[in-house]
């Protein structure tokens, strides 16, 4: 069994959370197999460091949840247009179209909901990333000379913070 650096653990996060690459992707980029980036992930995850939660919160503190939304709201509406339209071209019962778009209006409505269920810890997490990112942006403009201490500082703090937060 081969043993990683805590460096390579900490690539790994870094790419999966902030870079928003696959897990697949960044075990190939990486060089580590899939299943041990898996393990690492899960065993975060058991530590306190969810890397799903925190790679939520990253991508909305960059774009904002108004951002996510309006990418993810309409691609949900062309998919149903879509199939809608599939659903009235092809030859099939009134019964079995009917169950076709029950089925998808509900599973709409389940990812709408379910958004709402996780925002609240998510949200509270990217404004915090957001705030740290402000700041990140500040020492890189007026304190250019400390910009790689702070990156440094701040890549640890990110799985501080996501324990803290996900409590």
């Amino acid at each position: 069994m081969a043993h990683y650096s805590k460096e390579v653990k900490d690539q790994v996060r870094k790419k999966y959370v902030f870079e928003q690459l696959s897990l697949a992707s960044v075990a190939v980029l990486v060089d580590v197999p899939y299943g041990t980036v898996a393990r690492w992930k899960k065993q975060a995850k058991e530590r306190g460091d969810d890397w799903d939660k925190a790679r939520s919160a990253h991508l909305l503190a960059d774009d904002g949840i108004e951002s996510v939304a309006q990418k993810v709201l309409p691609r949900m509406i062309r998919l149903f247009d879509t199939v809608t339209e599939q659903v009235e071209q092809d030859d099939i019962s009134g019964e079995a179209k009917a169950k076709i778009i029950a089925s998808l209006t509900d599973s709409f409505h389940k990812a709408v909901s379910s958004n709402r269920k996780i925002m609240p810890e998510t949200d509270e997490l990217a404004i915090a990333l957001k705030v740290l990112n402000l700041q990140k942006q500040h020492i890189a403009e007026n304190y250019p000379e400390l910009t790689n201490d702070f990156h440094e500082v701040l890549s640890s703090f990110g799985e501080v913070l996501a324990k803290e937060l996900n409590k």
